[in-house]
């Protein structure tokens, strides 16, 4: 039984991520923290596929004598493209966390909330 429990690590550390970037996604009221939490998240959901993706004793897809089993490119191949979104994404975040800023002089979400309901 353990050996089925922690043959899965992976899977385990993808959970205690998801949890964490999530925890924190919710529980923090600052916008960068809200930020670094999303990038924990993605990175689990990262990790999970390429676990996924992963099949055990499989070979690049390239044919060659005494090869039966070849892993699929295509899940790695998308987490690549997945990474450089998820900068892409992450910097705009960070851009218009440096906007709100400017405009109203914290980053703390309950501060800009209150002040745009005074509005």
């Amino acid at each position: 039984m353990w050996e089925s429990f922690l043959g899965l690590y992976n899977y385990w550390i993808v959970i205690l991520l998801m949890m964490a970037g999530f925890y924190i996604v919710m529980s923090r009221h600052n916008l960068v923290k809200k930020l670094i939490g999303l990038s924990i998240f993605q990175s689990s959901v990262f990790l999970f596929y390429i676990s996924v993706g992963k099949v055990a004793d499989g070979t690049a897809p390239i044919i060659e004598e005494g090869i039966s089993s070849y892993s699929n490119p295509l899940p790695h191949v998308l987490i690549l493209t997945a990474i450089v979104v998820g900068v892409a994404t992450t910097s705009l975040g960070l851009a218009l966390v440096v906007r709100l800023k400017e405009a109203y002089g914290t980053i703390e979400e309950d501060e800009i909330n209150e002040m745009d309901a005074a509005d």
